[in-house]
């Protein structure tokens, strides 16, 4: 019954192709920013769920959960075993959509469609660290607002204000910065009140301020990224991969060998 608070059905125009159970948008990586930006710059309310491993499980475990990602706007192939997935699945052009190159790509391209950011989520100390590097890297990039948010759940007062912040900085495109699933959730429930493109990056913001290192370009090709960022945080992410990892690879076999099957009748 809680879905039903936060979610509404809409008409979907991108092309999807369901992974374990979720929808996940098999558009290449140029074509969903391109779209992000399209929207951004009609100031739309749409979101945007930045999907790996882990979300795909919490979604098959979570019947809300899963709603979130069933009404998101966007669900971008993160992990590369979701790329993997999806070329096996026949999305054969497919490519990785992940939040750091997301975070990246709009920063560069947002002042060419005179899009301006805001940043929600993280550690005040990161979004400063974030802010000196834009400046340097994006000169140009208009920055719409820098909101740090507590553990806590906000008041209700204290959310009102927030999105009468952002909806009077006339930011298209938020980026947000809470783990999942708390950030698609909150995405989810301010979907139509924040009238700009609400995109859920997770790790990006402290990757971007150089807080935490990402792994080399081949370490990311080859699938093995959730190995480095666990030996860069163990205490934090060992137990989310020991639940999460095992079930996606029995998940993801048998639905390859399900539709295989299904190809052969």
């Amino acid at each position: 019954m809680m879905a039903k608070r936060y979610f509404y059905t809409q008409q979907k125009s991108l092309p999807t192709q369901k992974l374990i159970n979720s929808p996940v948008t098999a558009l290449k990586f140029d074509a969903q920013i391109a779209t992000m930006l399209q929207w951004a710059k009609k100031s739309e309310s749409k979101v945007v769920c930045v999907a790996n491993v882990h979300m795909l499980i919490e979604a098959y475990r979570e019947p809300d959960f899963a709603c979130v990602l069933e009404n998101a706007d966007i669900v971008t192939p993160d992990g590369m075993p979701l790329v993997w997935m999806l070329k096996l699945l026949g999305v054969k052009n497919q490519n990785r959509v992940a939040g750091p190159d997301i975070l990246v790509e709009l920063c560069r391209l947002a002042p060419e469609h005179d899009v301006s950011i805001y940043f929600v989520g993280s550690e005040r100390r990161v979004l400063e660290q974030m802010r000196k590097r834009i400046e340097v890297q994006f000169p140009h990039l208009k920055i719409a607002g820098m909101e740090p948010l507590p553990f806590r759940p906000l008041t209700q007062q204290e959310d009102d204000a927030l999105i009468q912040k952002i909806n009077q900085s006339q930011a298209g495109l938020v980026l947000v910065a809470l783990g999942c699933p708390k950030q698609e959730y909150w995405m989810a429930q301010h979907k139509g009140k924040i009238q700009a493109v609400m995109i859920g990056v997770g790790g990006a913001f402290p990757m971007f301020a150089e807080i935490h290192k990402r792994a080399p370009l081949w370490i990311q090709k080859s699938g093995l990224e959730w190995l480095y960022r666990l030996i860069q945080e163990p205490q934090r992410l060992w137990k989310r991969y020991w639940n999460t990892n095992g079930m996606f690879i029995y998940l993801a076999v048998k639905q390859l060998l399900t539709q295989r099957i299904s190809e052969r009748q």
